[in-house]
């Protein structure tokens, strides 16, 4: 049967589930050091993790419904769209994801600099690994470790997953295919998906807005599922669907 799914789907997910396997046995903190995607202006960031990221995971059941998705989904665009425009909708997507996410993390990382600037906080001493005192009463002191600690949350924590460029496969599909029905769990019945993507990505903007996060990039998935509409509205405009 996997034999059957055609080869760009096929060798993604061979690819991922190879480099999550590698990832469990080997040095998993040595490959999320130099493969997964940090804030890029975090001094663990490397260009290629822009790319490297898309095949990193951080659990099982992380890259399992990754993987599904894709296999779900995958095959019928990459049959209509032909391998070339099949492999640019998923890498630009993902591309898409990375950047939209660290747009907001460098609005938020503005946000914080600003406020510690207000405190008095010598952030850039600090950057340099200097002992920098808290300045003001109890309060501030409080505010300005938690803004330190979001600051360091922002720089330190890496994006992983190929989830920005399966939601950017999936609004492609929703462009081209909108009434197609799929299911959807704790509903009964099939739901067209063109009713489908709406609602998640505008879930996916609050929660990546608000921060009620989870440890899941939403805004990721919002960039990706951008990209991917995009390309497909102007694929499909333009006829160029089918090779």
């Amino acid at each position: 049967m996997f034999n059957n799914i055609p080869p760009i789907t096929r060798n993604i997910i061979i690819i991922n589930a190879v480099v999550f396997i590698l990832t469990y046995f080997l040095n998993s903190d040595l490959m999320y050091r130099y493969l997964a995607a940090f804030y890029p202006f975090s001094p663990f960031f490397h260009s290629w993790q822009i790319l490297t990221h898309m095949f990193m995971h951080g659990s099982l059941m992380h890259i399992l419904f990754n993987m599904l998705t894709l296999y779900s989904f995958g095959p019928v665009l990459e049959q209509v769209l032909g391998e070339k425009k099949y492999l640019i909708l998923y890498f630009v997507s993902g591309l898409g994801a990375f950047f939209l996410f660290n747009l907001w993390n460098f609005v938020e990382v503005e946000q914080i600099k600003t406020s510690l600037q207000s405190f008095g906080f010598d952030l850039s001493g600090y950057m340099d690994g200097e002992s920098v005192p808290f300045k003001g009463s109890s309060d501030a002191i409080l505010a300005q470790q938690e803004l330190i600690s979001n600051l360091r949350s922002i720089i330190t924590v890496p994006m992983v997953g190929a989830s920005g460029a399966i939601f950017g496969v999936i609004a492609a599909f929703a462009t081209l295919y909108p009434d197609a029905k799929i299911m959807i769990m704790f509903i009964p019945v099939p739901v067209k998906v063109k009713y489908v993507l709406p609602v998640v990505v505008i879930g996916s903007v609050v929660l990546g807005v608000t921060g009620n996060v989870g440890g899941i990039a939403h805004l990721a998935h919002v960039g990706g599922a951008i990209v991917g509409y995009i390309l497909a509205s102007y694929w499909k405009k333009n006829r160029f669907r089918i090779n």
